[in-house]
């Protein structure tokens, strides 16, 4: 596989190494999310929102979560600087966030919609600041990085018969040359892993973490059979079975591959947690897509390998999304969403180690400059989990 050991990045004030350099404007709510996405707009092409659905009448975990994700994007690599949009009366603190990039080493402000009285005044004032913000950022110059400063996301979405047998695969081994050179992968999605967690657990660093992770994917299935549903009966989905995958067993057995074939699992941590361990994370997240990525990047992966077969065009506000197909029809069909296509591995015309060294290259070219597909079509997916009603 490729001998690249370096990348182009930004390296922040923390210590940690960015692959972009966004001006981050957060809302707080969901009634400050038509503002922040006009601001961030304005900013362009650093300006870069966060527009969700929550921040007000959440309870439990779900206001924590909400707390922490919002948090994590604001401390995050690919972030350079600040911009928290409140309204003035919602249960997110303004200033959590703002001092949660601070502590970053990355300037933050905030603006407020009430304070500033009203939807045009608050746009001008904080397009004023975010275009400050953007020309400090844009004097900024990437240097050479070495990849063990990389936290790699592994996805997969719209799942289908190649997806476990050329793009899944392929992957894992981009996953273990990482972790070899000293780098970092992050595997969400717990329902996908339900049927193959003994091959994980088998892999993990210490019996504690083994442990973490079966009692995750017990509480998920849980939850599930507490309201009368049964996970290893309703997946795989509709989609995947039309791709050809027949039972949950087989689909998490595709899914898995992409966290490597031999990188240990060091570490199991909540949505949006903190990735701080060399090796392979397993990251508490649902299965829908978006919710999934969201999580992953929150936890610091700066970049995301997604791959399908059915095709997604799955981004995010801050990191890059590559995606890979197996699939020969999907490559064409969505041409303008795949970044690579690496179906030759079906029918022998590539080898899995060649894909896994293209799919590596991708990742280094995306890493130091390069758009991946989803941001040139301007795919900004963002959504945080939840769990519980709103109150």
């Amino acid at each position: 596989m490729t001998g690249a050991r370096t990348f182009l990045g930004y390296r922040r004030p923390d210590g940690r190494v960015g692959v972009r350099n966004h001006v981050l404007v957060v809302p707080t709510v969901i009634c400050s999310a038509v503002v922040a996405e006009r601001i961030a707009a304005a900013a362009q092409p650093l300006g870069a929102a966060l527009p969700h659905l929550a921040g007000c009448g959440q309870i439990g975990p779900d206001l924590h979560v909400t707390h922490e994700t919002l948090a994590a994007y604001c401390q995050h690599p690919n972030v350079g600087a600040v911009l928290v949009v409140a309204l003035g009366c919602e249960q997110v603190v303004a200033q959590y966030l703002a001092e949660s990039a601070r502590t970053a080493g990355k300037p933050a402000e905030i603006i407020s919609i009430q304070g500033e009285g009203g939807t045009l005044r608050a746009t001008s004032r904080g397009t004023e600041i975010a275009r400050r913000l953007a020309a400090d950022l844009a004097r900024a110059e990437r240097e050479a990085c070495d990849v063990t400063s990389l936290i790699l996301s592994v996805k997969c979405g719209g799942s289908d018969y190649t997806s476990g047998l050329a793009s899944n695969p392929a992957l894992g081994r981009v996953a273990d040359r990482l972790v070899d050179l000293g780098g970092a992968a992050v595997l969400g999605e717990i329902a996908e892993i339900m049927g193959a967690e003994h091959l994980l657990a088998a892999r993990a660093t210490a019996p504690e973490t083994a442990t973490r992770l079966l009692r995750v994917i017990n509480r998920v299935e849980s939850e599930a059979m507490a309201l009368g549903l049964d996970i290893r009966g309703t997946q795989p989905s509709p989609g995947n079975i039309r791709g050809g995958l027949t039972t949950i067993e087989e689909k998490s057995l595709g899914a898995t591959h992409k966290g490597g074939e031999h990188t240990p699992l060091a570490d199991v941590v909540p949505y949006a947690g903190r990735i701080t361990r060399k090796g392979l994370t397993v990251m508490d997240t649902p299965g829908l897509d978006v919710e999934s990525v969201t999580g992953m990047v929150g936890g610091g992966a700066q970049a995301v390998v997604f791959t399908t077969g059915l095709g997604t065009p799955t981004g995010n506000p801050i990191a890059p999304v590559i995606k890979i197909t197996g699939n020969t029809r999907t490559a064409q069909s969505m041409r303008d969403n795949i970044d690579l296509d690496v179906s030759g591995v079906l029918d022998d015309s590539e080898t899995l180690d060649e894909a896994a060294a293209r799919i590596f290259d991708e990742v280094i070219a995306v890493c130091s400059g390069k758009l991946a597909a989803a941001e040139r079509l301007g795919h900004r997916e963002f959504a945080i989990h939840r769990r519980n009603p709103t109150i």
